[in-house]
């Protein structure tokens, strides 16, 4: 039988396009576009989807869109990173505990040894903030995750910088008659750190009050695919959390290189100088990396720069001390103390 058309019917996933100078019964078969379907044959036009939904390969149907974001069942780097941050948290537990054993000994004691407990605490905190980065984000964890790092963080820096200005002073003190006697013990240490920290407690507590991070789900940047992520909420916020702890990072840092070559066995200047240079390192490369990531690649440049700069202060500024005692028996004896 002949048709009564001069082009055959267009399949679902497909719209008819007339041609210009020829009978309506002739037409081309066009492919519906990005985002459209056709269920029917010969369709006029092609119907749109639903913000959470996207065509099948052959746009006749849409199906929902693929929700993404770093999962513990299809992301196999979420598993390394918990195993990082438990394995780290370990190893802090461990230095904590031979620290107190050997607590009045001369390679835990100088330098006011509970700044050190208190930055080994709050760095295993910090490195398990990291199960708040990993699984399916919501409000809640959207909004203690860049808090509690953030704060945990702080206490860390304010603490190093707080060693750091101890070293200095005490140095400044052996000169006879020096002014700076009267600032040597505990009180000055432990002030900074309370104030310094505050700083950053104050500025979370503005953030949750006013524009606090909150769950998002962006649909514009991958065809066919949903991003769940966390946004920051205040930008302004975000920023001064970083900013800040820079700041403290990159005071340690300066004061710290000028005395580390100050001549004393447990000068901690030169480790604090090599854990402050990993810390900022790390950063410096990961907030690029955040700002022009997406989605799962953020969180992961997240938690990378955690750990890196976690582990980083770990490994330059407790481990040698943890060496000393470990391997030089006559450092952590009584008469050496008294020496």
């Amino acid at each position: 039988m002949p048709y009564s058309r001069c082009s055959k019917k267009c399949l679902p996933g497909f719209r008819k396009a007339m041609i210009e100078g020829y009978l309506i019964c002739c037409y081309d078969c066009v492919l519906c576009s990005e985002g459209e379907i056709s269920n029917t044959s010969d369709a006029e036009n092609c119907q749109k989807c639903f913000d959470t939904e996207w065509p099948n390969e052959t746009r006749d149907k849409c199906v929902p869109k693929v929700v993404d974001f770093l999962s513990y069942e299809t992301d196999v780097v979420a598993y390394v990173f918990l195993f990082f941050s438990v394995f780290s948290s370990i190893v802090i537990v461990l230095i904590i505990g031979i620290f107190i054993f050997f607590r009045n000994t001369p390679v835990v004691r100088p330098n006011n040894r509970n700044l050190s407990f208190i930055i080994l605490i709050s760095l295993k905190l910090s490195l398990l903030c990291i199960f708040l980065f990993i699984g399916k984000p919501v409000d809640t964890t959207c909004m203690l995750r860049h808090i509690f790092f953030g704060i945990f963080f702080t206490v860390v820096l304010s603490s190093v910088l707080a060693k750091t200005i101890t070293v200095c002073i005490a140095f400044k003190a052996t000169t006879p008659g020096s002014s700076w006697r009267k600032w040597i013990g505990v009180k000055l240490p432990n002030s900074l750190v309370v104030i310094l920290s505050s700083v950053q407690v104050l500025n979370g507590v503005l953030w949750l009050t006013f524009s606090p991070p909150f769950q998002e789900m962006d649909m514009d940047t991958y065809h066919g695919k949903i991003i769940l992520q966390c946004n920051e909420g205040s930008k302004l916020a975000f920023y001064l959390m970083l900013g800040y702890m820079g700041f403290l990072a990159a005071v340690s840092l300066i004061l710290a290189f000028m005395v580390r070559t100050l001549p004393d066995i447990y000068n901690e200047a030169k480790y604090i100088t090599f854990s402050m240079l990993v810390f900022c390192s790390v950063w410096i490369c990961a907030i690029p990396a955040y700002l022009s990531s997406k989605g799962k690649s953020t969180v992961s440049v997240e938690a990378f720069a955690i750990l890196a700069s976690g582990d980083g202060i770990v490994f330059c500024m407790f481990l040698p001390k943890l060496w000393n005692i470990l391997t030089k028996p006559e450092l952590k004896t009584r008469p050496s103390l008294q020496k």
